[in-house]
């Protein structure tokens, strides 16, 4: 039985709440959890809009590389 193992390089993650305290909270959570497998943050994007209802609604994206 072979093993063959693949570094990761690239990892994008997507993230969504209504508040911003919660959409911190789960992407901090997540640089942690990627620090384990040797993945820093390299670019972070986020925007709000407004539902039907005119709540607020925030989501991100990062982007997620290899330490070298």
């Amino acid at each position: 039985m072979n093993f063959q193992l693949d570094l990761i390089e690239d990892k994008i993650e997507f993230y969504e709440a209504y508040d911003l305290k919660t959409l911190e909270k789960n992407i901090q959570i997540q640089i942690e959890n990627n620090k384990a497998i040797l993945l820093s943050v390299h670019h972070v994007s986020h925007q709000m809009s407004l539902d039907e209802n005119g709540r607020k609604h925030y989501s991100a994206v990062v982007h997620f590389k290899a330490k070298r």
